[in-house]
């Protein structure tokens, strides 16, 4: 895989997927967003296979003063990323979890982009669920 190849599929998501994210009231920038509210922040975030051809879509939850690694970091609310923190979710749990643009497919980046779309429903579930 080219990096050309993840440079288009980063393409797609930002077309499609980061809209629906900034609906959503989501701020930051590709690959990690987060909403800030008043008792939590969501997050998500687009992690890459290094090798190409993939990737993997996080999500997770922290308090809304950000959140403390264990050995005591502070990591700020406008800073923290679905990387600082242990408890996530991988979107696509059931179906093998990794978006993968790297098959013959006709519009594959937009075809994955639409299936990032249509499993970002399992983000909020968690995020509903987190935020109780």
């Amino acid at each position: 895989m080219s990096s050309s190849e993840r440079d288009n599929m980063i393409i797609e998501l930002k077309n499609m997927v980061v809209p629906e994210l900034r609906n959503k009231r989501f701020k930051g920038s590709f690959p990690h967003f987060r909403r800030i509210s008043e008792d939590k922040i969501d997050l998500i975030t687009f992690q890459f296979d290094r090798y190409g051809g993939g990737f993997v879509v996080e999500v997770g939850v922290c308090p809304p003063e950000g959140f403390t690694q264990s050995w005591g970091e502070k990591v700020p609310p406008y800073k923290v990323t679905v990387h600082d923190i242990d408890d996530r979710l991988r979107l696509k749990q059931n179906d093998g979890q990794w978006f993968r643009y790297d098959v013959d497919v006709e519009n594959i980046y937009e075809h994955v982009a639409k299936d990032v779309l249509n499993h970002l429903y399992e983000a909020e579930e968690y995020w509903d669920k987190k935020g109780k």
